[in-house]
């Protein structure tokens, strides 16, 4: 079963996220701070993570970067799920926190689950490449 890391400091988005990712079929794993992540990732090894922004602390993007900077971690895909949806946001998601996709909040079930299909097809097709 795949597994997904939710990151987001606010618990009702996690809840409702994980609802929908539960009803598609994917095993879920929480994190309600950038550090918690960081703390978790190499425990739970998730095969995809989704990661909130705006956080206190290390926020989204800089924890991100550190996940994709290490060597044991950077191979997880990484999609931004934010209110920050303006193009200077998507591109600092891409260029500072080498993440696979952007996925803007309001959350839209069937645009999240379309998003994490094809990064994980995507991953997939990367590594059979190799």
């Amino acid at each position: 079963m795949t597994k997904i890391m939710v990151v987001d400091d606010e618990p009702d988005i996690i809840f409702l996220i994980r609802k929908i990712l539960e009803k598609a079929g994917y095993e879920v794993t929480e994190a309600l701070s950038g550090e918690e992540a960081l703390e978790k990732v190499k425990k739970e090894k998730p095969d995809l993570i989704l990661m909130d922004v705006m956080m206190p602390g290390i926020d989204g993007v800089e924890a991100a970067r550190k996940i994709k900077e290490d060597d044991e971690t950077k191979h997880i895909p990484i999609i931004m799920v934010t209110v920050k949806t303006e193009e200077e946001d998507m591109i600092r998601s891409f260029q500072q926190a080498h993440c696979d996709a952007h996925v803007g909040k309001p959350i839209i079930r069937e645009k999240l689950l379309k998003t994490i299909e094809w990064v994980l097809k995507t991953k997939k097709r990367w590594e059979g490449d190799k």
